[in-house]
C-alpha cells in the first residue's frame, strides 16, 4: 500500500513524540563511571568572585575554591576543567550536562537545594549592606525609598527578596540586579544605588583592594549562610566522593593552609 507524503508526515511526527516521550521518561542516571572514564570533570565558575575564584594580573585563574578543587582533584585521580559561566545560568549549565560542579562561593539556600545537590559545607558567609562611608543610611530601615544593588541569581538577591517587608519600601519595590558583584560596587561608587548586598568574604577583599575607607559597613545584615560544592542530584557517587576528599584535606592540614592564606586564619 503506497502512503502519500501527508500520512508519511503525520507517521514522522507521532514517531518524533513517541521518541519524545520516551526520552522524558528515561530516568538520569548517576555519571560517576562516565567521568571516571573520561578522566575529568567540568568546574563551572564566576571568575570574578574574588577571593573565591577570579583572573590575577597574568589573566590566571586562582583564589580560595580554585586551590581547594585542585586539591579534590588530586585525591579523587580526576583532572578538574575550570569553565566560566554565566552565573545566573549555573544550575541550567550544570543540568545539561555543560558542567560537571558549582565551586565558587556558592551559598547553600532552600531554593537552590530544589536544583541541586550539596557537599558538606565548609565554609560560613554572611550578606552584608554596604553604602559609601559618608552615606546617610546606617539601618535597614534607612532603606526605605533608596536603591539596593546585588548580583543576578544570587543568594544575596534571595535574601533580599525574602524580606518582603523591605523590598516594598525599595525604590523600584525590588533590589537592582547585575552581572558580578564588581559591577555592583561600581554603581554604589557612582551614586546610582545607595547600597549593596553582598558575600562577606568577597565584599572584605573587594573593599580592601579598592580602599576600605571608602565604605561602611552597616551592623545589620541579610544573615549568615554557607557554602558547599553544587552537583546533579542523581550523582550520588560523585557526592559521596567529593565529600571524602574535603574530609581528607580537613585531616591532612590542606585546608587550615588555605585558610591561613587566604583569609589569615
Amino acid at each position: 500500500m503506497k502512503i502519500g507524503k501527508l500520512g508519511m508526515g503525520l507517521i514522522g511526527l507521532a514517531l518524533v513524540a513517541m521518541t519524545g516521550c520516551q526520552s522524558a521518561a528515561k530516568p538520569q542516571e548517576d555519571s560517576w563511571s562516565a567521568l571516571e572514564a573520561k578522566g575529568k570533570l567540568v568546574v563551572g565558575i564566576d571568575d570574578t568572585f574574588a577571593p573565591m575564584g577570579f583572573r590575577d594580573e597574568n589573566n590566571e585563574l586562582t583564589g580560595y575554591d580554585i586551590e581547594m578543587a585542585k586539591a579534590v582533584s588530586e585525591k579523587l585521580g580526576l583532572e578538574f576543567e575550570f569553565q566560566t559561566i554565566d552565573w545566573s545560568m549555573k544550575e541550567s549549565e550544570l543540568n545539561a550536562g555543560n558542567i560537571d560542579l558549582i565551586w565558587n562561593g556558592y551559598s547553600i539556600t532552600d531554593t537552590r537545594r530544589q536544583q541541586v545537590a550539596f557537599s558538606e559545607p565548609y565554609l560560613e558567609n554572611r550578606q552584608l549592606i554596604i553604602t559609601l562611608a559618608d552615606s546617610a543610611v546606617s539601618t535597614k530601615a534607612d532603606l526605605a525609598g533608596k536603591t539596593i544593588a546585588v548580583q543576578k541569581e544570587s543568594s544575596a538577591l534571595e535574601a533580599v527578596s525574602a524580606d518582603t517587608a523591605l523590598t516594598s519600601t525599595l525604590k523600584n519595590g525590588a533590589p537592582e540586579e547585575f552581572d558580578t558583584n564588581i559591577d555592583c560596587f561600581m554603581d554604589l561608587e557612582a551614586g546610582r544605588s545607595q547600597a549593596i548586598v553582598v558575600d562577606e568574604v568577597l565584599a572584605r577583599y573587594v573593599m580592601k583592594q579598592r580602599g576600605q575607607e571608602k565604605y561602611k559597613v552597616l551592623d545589620e545584615n541579610f544573615g549568615t549562610e554557607q557554602y558547599a560544592v553544587g552537583m546533579r542530584k542523581q550523582d550520588t557517587t560523585l557526592l559521596e566522593k567529593i565529600n571524602e576528599a574535603m574530609k581528607a584535606c580537613n585531616e591532612d592540614g590542606t585546608t587550615a593552609a588555605l585558610n591561613a592564606k587566604w583569609f589569615g586564619e
